[in-house]
């Protein structure tokens, strides 16, 4: 089976599909063609559509595995992650979005995370709500790995 993405306007996945590895998508010399896969998804989804194959596997070809809601970027060749903040620029190392300071320490002592602010373009500290109780039990902080932790009350 080949993967295909399917692409909007502007570059977004917006749906993967795999095909048959039949003698439509195959070359003269029996290898899968990309060019060949795509005339069959157009004629599939309409010629008006874009596509670029994508990999399921260790070492995808465009640097990671094309995900739906996340982009092709053509310049580089590569499927990543939907860009998330407008001030956020691409690694073209790791093909990974970075904000422009570096996200603060992990917080682990209270029931507080880092969000980032794109209106100041800064990382602001946000409470972390306890969950609704849940009978049978309570919640508190594990001040060790930051998260709220549930614990069975006994009788």
């Amino acid at each position: 089976m080949a993967s295909f993405a399917q692409l909007n306007d502007d570059n977004h996945v917006v749906n993967i599909i795999k095909i048959a590895n039949d003698n439509d998508i195959l070359n003269s010399d029996g290898n899968e063609s990309e060019s060949l896969g795509i005339a069959k998804c157009k004629s599939l989804f309409g010629l008006n559509t874009e596509w670029k194959q994508t990999w399921f596997s260790e070492n995808p070809v465009r640097f990671r595995t094309a995900i739906v809601d996340g982009e092709y970027i053509p310049e580089h060749n590569v499927f990543t992650k939907r860009k998330p903040y407008a001030s956020w620029t691409l690694n073209t190392t790791t093909y990974e979005w970075e904000p422009p300071t570096v996200q603060p320490a992990t917080i682990t002592a209270t029931p507080e995370q880092w969000v980032w602010q794109e209106s100041s373009t800064s990382w602001v500290k946000e409470s972390i709500p306890e969950p609704e109780a849940i009978e049978g039990g309570t919640y508190s902080w594990n001040t060790t790995d930051g998260y709220w932790e549930w614990t069975e009350t006994s009788e």
